[in-house]
């Protein structure tokens, strides 16, 4: 069918071919996970670097998409140099999380214990933070934690941080979490 001194070259090809299709295949779900992008609120640096970005912690805010009324900061650090600034370092695992009612908290539909509230690569493939809510029905307080994963073993480094339902200004109750509960 084709002759034999291109059958290596086809062959090299077909596998640059495969390694482009999961590198755009990863840019697009990478793409598609920041479409619900933090509000950056600060950065520090705190390594410096020469001719390259500066090791630094950064300081986010997300609002809870199911939970009007609670916002949840979290601060990450992020890797300076070369391969910081192409995205190819793997970030580190120390991540803090403290979520807070700023408002009238209004649940919007009905949530599972452990269910995702946000989501973020911290390397090109395989390692991801994530943002988790539940509810202490007992004490009607909403539970997050942040946890970061790895495609074949999870880091033990987390953090967890509460928020009590409490009435806000003079409008009377407050929701009761464990009524949102799936299941």
């Amino acid at each position: 069918m084709f002759p034999s001194n291109l059958r290596p070259t086809l062959l090299l090809s077909a596998k640059s071919l495969q390694i482009f299709a999961v590198l755009m295949a990863s840019a697009a779900f990478t793409a598609a996970e920041a479409a619900d992008d933090p509000d950056l609120i600060f950065r520090k640096s705190t390594t410096f670097k020469f001719l390259t970005p500066n090791d630094k912690l950064a300081t986010y805010a997300i609002d809870d998409p199911l939970v009007e009324g609670v916002a949840c900061y979290f601060t990450v650090p992020e890797k300076g140099g070369v391969a910081g600034a192409l995205g190819l370092a793997e970030q580190v695992s120390d991540i803090s999380l403290a979520c807070r009612q700023y408002g009238p908290i209004k649940i919007k539909e009905k949530f599972e214990q452990g269910e995702v509230v946000f989501r973020e690569r911290r390397s090109l493939f395989f390692k991801k933070m994530q943002i988790v809510r539940g509810c202490d029905a007992k004490r009607n307080v909403l539970v997050y934690m942040v946890y970061s994963d790895k495609l074949i073993e999870g880091s033990p480094k987390n953090s967890t941080s509460t928020v009590p339902i409490e009435p806000w200004g003079g409008d009377g109750g407050a929701p009761k979490c464990a009524d949102w509960l799936k299941g």
